[in-house]
């Protein structure tokens, strides 16, 4: 059904793992660590641009929040007006709603994709995405890009102990797919791995939030709406992350972190790039100023004579 996402994701996967498999050997749990890793850089670098517009949006709509909270002010009797004037407003200055929302809404579908392919690795559980399998027929059966040697290496891909498919909460059932490649793991042996990266995933999650809330403006922490955006980035998706982590392969909470320490950097790079850019504005105008000021003990050449008296 969603095949137009799962192939790509999966491709690039496929790609990096052949890449890393080279240095490290195909059922290496680092070569598989690695693979998503940079599965997830590669996906960010391609969502780079979208990423710059998206702060530009967003500061942008900063910028025009007291021009913004004026027509408010002046059409909250009339909202059909009010909100033709706001939209003539952002119209005039370039300001796109969509570029503030893009990169999220392209990154859901390849997290959800990333989450399938995971899980079809092991098909032996039940539920959403699974098919029930026996071991022996899950071992036997490829995975998109990938065919039944690497469904195998990866079901033998071990972090610390654990497979990297593996979840808190994954039925016993399941987990006896592992058992032709390096035994049946212990809930153990997976959570010792596991919980340490939900931690790290939380910890990131709201470092992230607390860099992006940091830089905006006095204005737009007072809005209503940002205010309850804001709590939700701190505190509310940091803890979805702890809660809903025993739910997810270890391979995805690797995804998770990536991603974080990813936008950490990123948004520091872009922030400095648009902080540099809105200096140099600064200077060009206050050079153009200096320079159509009038030298000391030099007359103004537009200064207004005084009219004789009569």
């Amino acid at each position: 059904m969603l095949d137009f996402i799962y192939y790509p994701v999966s491709g690039i996967l496929w790609i990096w793992h052949a890449v890393f498999g080279f240095a490290f050997g195909p059922d290496s749990g680092l070569t598989w660590v690695l693979a998503v890793t940079f599965l997830v850089f590669t996906l960010r670098a391609l969502l780079y641009v979208p990423a710059v517009k998206q702060i530009r949006t967003t500061r942008q709509m900063q910028e025009l929040q007291p021009q913004i909270k004026a027509l408010q002010k002046k059409y909250q009797g009339d909202r059909q007006r009010q909100a033709l004037e706001i939209q003539k407003l952002q119209k005039e200055h370039g300001f796109n709603p969509l570029m503030g929302c893009l990169p999220i809404l392209v990154q859901a579908p390849v997290f959800i994709g990333l989450l399938h392919v995971l899980r079809s690795f092991n098909r032996t559980g039940n539920g959403f995405g699974q098919l029930g399998m026996s071991p022996e027929a899950n071992a036997s059966t490829p995975n998109y890009f990938f065919g039944v040697d690497e469904v195998q290496s990866f079901l033998s891909a071990r972090v610390f102990g654990a497979p990297i498919s593996a979840w808190i909460t994954q039925p016993r059932e399941a987990l006896e797919a592992f058992a032709p490649f390096g035994g049946i793991p212990s809930i153990a042996s997976i959570a010792a791995v596991a919980i340490p990266l939900m931690v790290a995933a939380g910890i990131a999650t709201h470092a992230n939030a607390r860099a992006s809330i940091r830089r905006q403006s006095q204005a737009a922490q007072e809005n209503p709406q940002a205010a309850i955006m804001n709590r939700l980035m701190l505190w509310v998706f940091p803890l979805g992350v702890l809660v809903g982590g025993p739910f997810l392969p270890i391979a995805i909470l690797i995804y998770w972190v990536s991603n974080n320490l990813w936008t950490y950097g990123q948004q520091h790079l872009i922030f400095r790039r648009i902080d540099a850019e809105a200096d140099a504005r600064q200077r060009k105008v206050t050079a153009e100023q200096a320079s159509a000021a009038p030298r000391p003990g030099v007359r103004p050449t537009n200064a207004r004579r005084p009219k004789r008296r009569r």
